[in-house]
């Protein structure tokens, strides 16, 4: 192991890892807001748009990400349409991550037991006050360990962000191991910088599910 090399790397790799996070925080962001928004369609049966989403959860979960960043990167040009390589990812990132995270939502919701709504409607809550102050909460909590897995999940698939030549960790960890033949150097950076960005997640969103729990949510 060259120590000297990590030293000279490890600027690159924090710029990689500015560029992963953005992209994929603004993806999650995207994503989970495509979740809930399905899940409330899929959750109320409103009619057509159920049918609609259940097709695009079908599709979304059923092909890789890799596929559909080169549909958007090298099959859209074809058709007239040019992105750019980051607008590709984050709209790969959405597309993916919204049909896993609807699934996470609607689990929540339906979990919510009817003696609760029930409950609800019999001391006069009107629909919107049912679901900020009856549904939500629980669903949310029920919910959190899928939301939390799924953004830890869509924060590794950014790894594919390289196949289109955006500068994120693996393409920086793949391009030093081209150039310079220090394989062991360049993974040892990767695992590394993929350890401090998903660790710290990982303990907070097990802290999150824990507090929810304990506030007597979840159970």
């Amino acid at each position: 192991m060259d120590i000297s090399a990590i030293e000279r790397y490890v600027p690159l790799y924090v710029e990689a890892a500015k560029l992963t996070l953005t992209l994929g925080g603004v993806g999650i962001v995207l994503a989970v807001l495509v979740g809930f928004i399905c899940a409330m369609i899929r959750y109320y049966k409103i009619p057509i748009a159920k049918q609609v989403v259940g097709a695009y959860i079908e599709l979304s979960r059923n092909t890789p990400l890799l596929i559909q960043l080169f549909f958007l990167y090298y099959g859209l040009p074809k058709l007239g349409v040019k992105i750019s390589a980051e607008t590709c990812a984050v709209i790969g990132l959405t597309f993916l991550g919204g049909s896993y995270m609807a699934e996470a939502f609607r689990s929540g919701l339906e979990a919510v037991s009817k003696s609760q709504i029930e409950s609800g409607l019999s001391i006069g809550l009107n629909e919107w006050q049912l679901i900020q102050h009856v549904i939500l909460p629980q669903a949310f909590a029920v919910a959190m360990p899928g939301i939390g897995a799924n953004i830890i999940f869509l924060l590794k698939e950014t790894s594919i962000f390289s196949a289109v030549a955006l500068a994120d960790l693996m393409f920086v960890a793949k391009d030093l191991i081209g150039m310079y033949y220090k394989t062991d150097e360049a993974l040892f950076l990767l695992v590394i910088a993929y350890l401090i960005i998903l660790l710290p997640l990982s303990i907070l969103f097990t802290w999150i599910e824990r507090r929810m729990r304990y506030a007597g949510f979840g159970n």
